[in-house]
């Protein structure tokens, strides 16, 4: 026809033609000529009567627009609208639909459809317009709120904008509550534009367009851009949450089919949803259960309370459980299920929800146990929906040799082979004690009850995971220096080798020490102080000041010689004492911590140790000897740094012990050579071969064990293979079963068992700091750190990845880092070690020493002793 791409009328029935052109008052009135004016006359009549103007404008964005044509025609409640569209070569150029993912459902959505509810046009209806236009949205007009309510109900827009700005047209709280009122409003943003206030006059409140129904407020703004950005954020905010929300009624119809009982609860328990095949279940109705704890419902008698400690502790971890339960339905019935719960992280990775599948377990007959008499399969019922209620056994995931030949039907020799392969397997009669195990426990299940099988399922996930003494932080997890303890004494560095290989500063030569010919030529003073070495309040740190920093040689000959050592190595006292020379000038006397003293320490925890009536019993002579000589060389050339440094620096010893126990070997391996270098201090010269070789592997044994990174495996093993069984016979004193109580004990005292005391001696010997008098725990705490610190500062200077960085001369707390360790390391071993040995003097330093350390912390005093009242 040769006119403007767009046709408008206005509210006086004057008709305007439109470009496409953005600029803020959008109008282009050009002259039309008297024919054209005839041929529109049949569709519009041009007068000021109200009622004769169209109550719904409908206008459809377009991209090309060489041509356009009008089309007119009626709603359904008869108002008259206007279709305004452009064709290219006669083909309507459509706004393409956009794909959007709400988890794993892949959905379309629609252009998205915008209603202006504008009673009179202005400048801002015609802005909104043109926004659409440029946003690709699909836009009405109405004039009314009836014609809006009734276009919204054909239409059901995304988008509806309401002219707020003049009341005595309509009243736009009103339109907003009809529109609201209707079900497809749900999931509609409605915007309200208002006026702009004048600047004397305060921010008027949005609670009246709130408590009406609006989505959102816009202040009046004519220019296309503001309205075009309005448009944009609200699709990319509201109207894309809403289409995210709407797809969700799919879910749920979904499981309101589904056949398994599903419950949703909220993180802490509280039921949101459950889904009618659970209410068929459990005989409850939806409005029984929801909104309340699952601790309010009734459990079955037959889960302990450990079970559900088991399922809570693992799911509040963010992991699935699944298991056998059993639940009371309403009737008061037991029933067995199989259930599978599975958290739900929400912003955060927090835990928000839990979704629980639940289904009748099948007995060993393969029958499902009976629920509900409509629920049985019956001939109306389809087969897939019969098969739904059966599953498969609780052992489905073992394998079947006798299954592979079933597979692969296309290559029957490969078949064979890997039939005879599996069945070999089977076969072998060398096992690991862990397969050991794991098939016991297989075959006891077989015949076991059904609550006997349930834990023994419990005890095979536990035991074919690969890190069965691997600590978890659990609370702790938070605190950076129980962090950087664990990450320091529980690691072997980042494996990173670099150019700055570290260098020991060996020194072998013999100290210019005075050593005593016999124990008889002791100094006098030092001789009194070694009259109270088997008191556990021995003050290490004076002998350490009387021998000029070498302390072991003393201390090693009073102790060595009250165990009897030389005659059991059938060795002479000066080789002895040649040897304890050695050993002490191996150790590095510019370390703060791990130097001879420190080892004289740990001799002498060992020795008081090895005093106690328990540990006597249960070890022999050979084991003592073992224990005293590991406790002397366990630190020896220590470098004052730790396994993760020594990793990270790449040293040659890192490099010769794999980056694995790096210092223990070394302490082990270095303390053998020296000894067995010169025969004037090799103690072992004169014993037996066999002996020499049951004692050397004992000794490396207990050194090895004092590394940190198998120390929960260690503490473990003794609670579970010592404490346990100590205190089961502990709690039997009838005369019937003293066989048995003699049976547990003797089973006690065997190889494996011994060498379990052995490893748990010298580890509480090596960090025993904390259970001395409050004194010698300040000045060890004050040692450590200072070796950690210097650590810390050698890292920086290398470049060197910084192993604790907590450990920052400037900013360490020392009391936290002594009740980290405390806390992590401490507390439970020696617990399981005094539950043993009878140590209530140490657990009473300990717990007087932790006080210490928590008063200090309460202070937020970083240094080992409170600061001088002012």
């Amino acid at each position: 026809m040769g006119c403007a791409p767009s046709i408008h009328v206005s509210q006086s029935g004057v008709i305007y033609c439109r470009d496409s052109d953005e600029s803020n008052s959008p109008h282009q009135t050009t002259t039309i000529s008297q024919g054209t004016a005839a041929t529109l006359h049949g569709l519009f009549i041009k007068t000021d009567a109200a009622e004769t103007i169209p109550s719904v404008i409908t206008y459809q964005s377009r991209h090309s627009r060489n041509n356009s044509h009008r089309d007119r025609k009626e709603n359904s409640g008869g108002h008259i609208c206007i279709e305004a569209e452009t064709q290219t070569s006669h083909t309507s150029v459509k706004v393409s639909a956009t794909e959007e993912c709400v988890g794993p459902m892949r959905l379309t959505q629609e252009p998205i459809q915008v209603l202006l509810v504008f009673a009179k046009e202005d400048s801002q209806s015609d802005a909104f317009w043109w926004a659409c236009d440029r946003a690709g949205f699909r836009c009405n007009i109405a004039r009314t709120p009836e014609s809006a309510v009734e276009c919204f109900l054909d239409k059901h827009h995304e988008i509806i904008v309401i002219d707020g700005r003049h009341s005595r047209y309509f009243e736009p709280e009103t339109v907003c509550r009809l529109i609201r009122a209707t079900k497809p409003s749900e999931n509609t943003v409605i915007l309200a534009v208002v006026p702009q206030k004048p600047p004397d006059q305060d921010e008027p409140s949005v609670l009246p367009l709130l408590c009406a129904g609006f989505s959102r407020r816009f202040v009046e703004n004519s220019s296309v851009s503001a309205c075009y950005n309005e448009l944009i954020q609200i699709e990319h905010g509201e109207v894309r949450c809403q289409f995210k929300l709407r797809a969700c009624h799919a879910i749920f119809t979904a499981l309101e089919q589904c056949q398994e009982a599903v419950e949703i609860t909220s993180e802490d328990h509280v039921i949101q949803y459950v889904n009618p095949a659970f209410e068929r279940m459990m005989g409850y109705h939806k409005g029984e259960l929801i909104g309340k704890e699952l601790t309010e419902l009734p459990k079955s008698d037959r889960n302990r309370a450990d079970l559900l400690d088991t399922i809570n502790t693992c799911i509040k971890k963010g992991k699935e459980w699944q298991g056998i339960y059993y639940a009371r339905k309403k009737s008061g019935e037991s029933m067995q299920q199989h259930v599978k719960i599975t958290p739900v992280t929400g912003q955060g990775g927090k835990i928000r929800h839990f979704v629980a599948i639940k289904r009748p377990h099948i007995d060993n007959n393969n029958q499902v146990h009976k629920f509900n008499k409509e629920e049985r399969c019956s001939g109306e019922h389809s087969q897939s929906e019969c098969n739904s209620l059966h599953h498969r056994d609780r052992r489905k995931d073992s394998i079947d040799a006798r299954s592979l030949s079933s597979r692969g039907s296309d290559a029957p020799s490969l078949q064979n082979r890997r039939y005879s392969s599996v069945a070999r397997i089977h076969s072998m009669t060398i096992e690991a004690p862990i397969t050991k195990v794991i098939n016991i426990i297989n075959a006891a299940q077989e015949s076991s009850p059904v609550t006997v099988a349930e834990a023994l399922d419990r005890v095979l996930e536990i035991l074919r995971t690969t890190e069965l003494y691997s600590p978890q932080l659990a609370s702790k997890e938070d605190d950076p220096h129980t962090n950087d303890l664990v990450g320091g004494l529980m690691s072997d560095g980042l494996r990173r080798l670099s150019g700055n290989e570290y260098v020991f500063c060996k020194n072998m030569s013999q100290s210019q020490l005075a050593i005593p010919i016999t124990l008889n030529d002791v100094p006098p003073s030092i001789a009194e102080m070694l009259n109270d070495e088997e008191c556990w309040e021995f003050n290490i740190l004076e002998l350490e000041a009387a021998t000029h920093k070498r302390p072991l040689t003393y201390l090693g000959l009073k102790i060595f010689t009250s165990f009897g050592v030389c005659d059991f190595l059938n060795c002479s006292e000066a080789t002895l004492r040649s040897w304890l020379q050695l050993m002490e000038a191996s150790y590095h006397s510019s370390n703060s911590y791990h130097n001879s003293t420190h080892a004289a320490d740990v001799l002498h925890a060992t020795a008081y140790f090895l005093r106690k009536e328990r540990v006597k019993n249960n070890l022999d002579q050979l084991d003592e000897v073992a224990a005293l000589i590991a406790a002397t060389v366990h630190d020896v050339d220590h470098p004052g740094r730790t396994n993760s440094f020594l990793c990270n620096a790449g040293s040659e010893l890192a490099i010769l012990y794999n980056d694995t126990a790096v210092l223990e070997s070394h302490h082990a391996a270095l303390a053998f050579q020296l000894t067995v270098r010169d025969s004037k201090s090799n103690i072992f010269k004169n014993i037996d071969r066999n002996q020499f070789r049951t004692l050397r592997q004992a000794i490396i044994d207990m050194v090895l064990a004092t590394e940190m990174t198998r120390h929960f495996e260690h503490v473990s093993k003794f609670v579970n293979s010592i404490n346990k069984p100590m205190a089961a016979i502990e709690e039997t004193s009838t005369s019937s079963v003293n066989s048995d109580c003699e049976g547990q004990a003797n089973n006690r005292n065997s190889p494996e068992n011994r060498l379990l005391i052995k490893r748990m001696l010298i580890k509480c010997a090596d960090v025993a700091n904390p259970c001395r008098p409050l004194e010698l725990c300040i000045e060890w705490a004050g040692r450590i750190s200072e070796e950690y610190f210097a650590q810390t500062d050698e890292e920086k200077r290398q470049g060197l990845p910084v192993v604790m960085p907590v450990f920052d001369r400037n900013t360490c707390s020392v009391p936290k880092s002594q009740i980290s360790f405390i806390d992590y390391f401490i507390t439970d071993m020696f617990d399981a070690w005094d539950a043993f040995a009878s140590l209530p003097g140490l657990v009473e330093h300990l717990s007087e020493n932790y006080k210490y350390w928590k008063r200090l912390d309460e202070m937020k005093c970083k240094s080992l002793r409170p600061p001088p009242p002012s």
